[in-house]
């Protein structure tokens, strides 16, 4: 627990800095990880592009990210906090990427909008960010908050 109600408030550009930069940080060790070592389908009818190498890559980098996070800005978090949550954003994360390519294969569409050609679409990129974020929120609220 890092403390009262009224350190919570200094802490929360910490915590959502950390919380994209985890999120980030698995989609870029992912995609690399998968490019360079990918051999096995994760959910080839959902999402054929991704691997299980590269969703372990994405989870490995996620798990050094929040210490390192930790030893850059967030010193008053805990060094297993910080990798319970790299692991706990990370994993949430990519379900929600994978739920939002199920969204898209059920409804015949390749991309979620125009917006961002080429890249799945607008939702593909919040995808991660929106699936962990109820994980940021119940972290703060028991184990920063003192309610």
């Amino acid at each position: 627990m890092i403390g009262d109600t009224a350190a919570s408030a200094h802490l929360a550009p910490k915590l959502l800095t950390l919380y994209f930069a985890i999120v980030m940080m698995t989609d870029t060790g992912a995609y690399y990880t998968g490019r360079a070592i990918g051999r096995h389908k994760l959910a080839p009818r959902v999402s054929p592009g991704k691997t299980i190498e590269g969703a372990v890559g994405g989870l490995v980098v996620a798990l050094a990210a929040g210490p390192l996070c930790r030893l850059i800005f967030f010193p008053e978090l805990p060094l297993l906090e910080s990798i319970i949550l790299g692991f706990i954003v990370s994993v949430v994360g990519q379900v929600g990427d994978l739920a939002e390519s199920m969204l898209k294969r059920g409804s015949g569409v390749k991309d979620s909008s125009n917006l961002l050609p080429g890249h799945g679409g607008m939702l593909d990129r919040l995808d991660s960010v929106l699936a962990a974020a109820p994980a940021i929120y119940y972290y703060s609220r028991y184990f920063i908050s003192n309610h």
